[in-house]
């Protein structure tokens, strides 16, 4: 059949990415002891709405994603509904109902906190779960279509992106990285009061905010996510576990014009000229269609480029729409 608009290759993408999270919904919806899925809480069976909600939501994200065009506007409108909906189930489950909290132990909304949580408690949640899942499944996806706080950074990040890079951008990070293991492991060794380490990840949340602000907003890059968050720096070597990568072909001609798109500060001059992006790279795919001589491409063992990339989606729409469903504090 003649490929086009209306043509059934264009709908095999959505509908296996559809089909992915209808199958791993109705199984939490199936085998969950207590009720995962928000509308359950509600009305026991509701549950099933909401995988069918769900599932047409993945279909019309991966629909629109499959266009190297549009994926950028998408993934920032959807990545911005994500932190949205997480925050806004946050604040009515304390300020309307508990219903709308998964299981009422709460800890600040703040990325570092998958990390420093169960370092302070010494017990872990669903969250570090999630997290991990995703990097075993697509490498860097949490850092391009999940971060509830990273959908807020790239949103602020939307202006014209500078070219310089970040100034000792990954001394930054590691050390953040450190400091906040350190701090965690000697609050729960000196058995300081939750209220007082609460307060501690509060100023380091509001730092993040700051940074967002100040920097992200004016450099039209994510400066939060690619210099001071500390899970940040746990995926861009954890996401080395992931067959997926991004290359760019000998064929280019070190234009620059991708660095214009990247909000990672991973295409670098020094970057473009060694052919691969930096470590900071989510892929994203933002520069996919800036490139004018199509050399930069995704990589998933020997398929071709066209079919890495939408594999890559299918997993990461489906991991966005799935993490969409159960990310509540």
């Amino acid at each position: 059949m003649k490929e086009g608009r209306f043509s059934v290759r264009n709908y095999i993408l959505p509908i296996v990415t559809t089909v992915i999270v209808f199958i791993n919904l109705a199984m939490i919806e199936l085998m969950a002891k207590k009720p995962l899925l928000l509308l359950d809480r509600f009305s026991p069976g509701a549950g099933w709405l909401q995988v069918l909600m769900v599932s047409s939501y993945a279909f019309v994200v991966a629909y629109n994603m499959q266009d190297p065009a549009k994926t950028a506007l998408w993934r920032q409108r959807t990545w911005l509904f994500f932190s949205t909906v997480f925050f806004g189930q946050l604040l009515l489950g304390l300020f309307a109902s508990p219903i709308f909290l998964m299981s009422g132990k709460l800890h600040l909304p703040i990325p570092a906190m998958i990390v420093a949580a169960p370092l302070y408690r010494g017990e872990t949640s669903m969250m570090p779960f999630l997290f991990l899942s995703t990097i075993v499944l697509s490498g860097p996806a949490w850092c391009s279509h999940i971060c509830y706080f990273g959908g807020i950074d790239a949103f602020a990040a939307t202006g014209k992106t500078k070219k310089t890079p970040i100034k000792n951008k990954f001394g930054i990070k590691h050390t953040i990285l450190i400091v906040v293991i350190t701090v965690s492991l000697l609050l729960r060794l000196f058995d300081v009061p939750a209220i007082w380490a609460a307060s501690v990840a509060l100023g380091f949340g509001l730092g993040g905010v700051a940074v967002i602000y100040l920097f992200s907003r004016k450099q039209g890059r994510m400066v939060h996510c690619t210099m001071y968050c500390p899970i940040g720096s746990i995926v861009q070597y954890a996401k080395l576990m992931s067959p997926f990568r991004m290359q760019i072909g000998q064929d280019c001609s070190a234009c620059g014009r991708c660095s214009n798109y990247c909000k990672y500060d991973a295409l670098n001059r020094t970057d473009i000229l060694s052919h691969k992006p930096g470590l900071s790279c989510t892929l994203c795919g933002d520069c996919v269609v800036s490139c004018p001589s199509s050399s930069i491409k995704y990589k998933f063992f020997n398929f071709s480029g066209d079919f890495s990339r939408k594999a890559w989606l299918c997993i990461s729409v489906a991991l966005h729409a799935i993490t969409l469903t159960l990310a509540r504090i």
